[in-house]
């Protein structure tokens, strides 16, 4: 699990909203339509690895994957939300 103190520091690196960790049932969601191939990050590369956990943007809009307990706070590694 994150830290959270780096939790509390961590932004959107686009638009410096804070992140919240994701919940169960949207990785769950999320790992399900991966599994059937339907999602994309924002680079437009096929998301093919199920996420154990990630960061959402305040808006709900996006999600930071993160990988072996480190946020991956990179604008095309987002995935889409919406």
């Amino acid at each position: 699990m994150i830290d959270k103190e780096l939790l509390e520091i961590l932004a959107c690196p686009e638009t410096k909203e804070p992140v919240r960790l994701a919940e169960e049932a949207l990785l769950a969601d999320l790992n399900g339509r991966i599994e059937r191939g339907e999602v994309k990050n924002r680079a437009g590369k096929a998301v093919e690895k199920k996420v154990d956990g990630g960061l959402v943007r305040e808006d709900g809009a996006y999600l930071y994957p993160i990988e072996d307990e480190i946020p991956i706070m990179l604008i095309d590694e987002a995935i889409p939300l919406k």
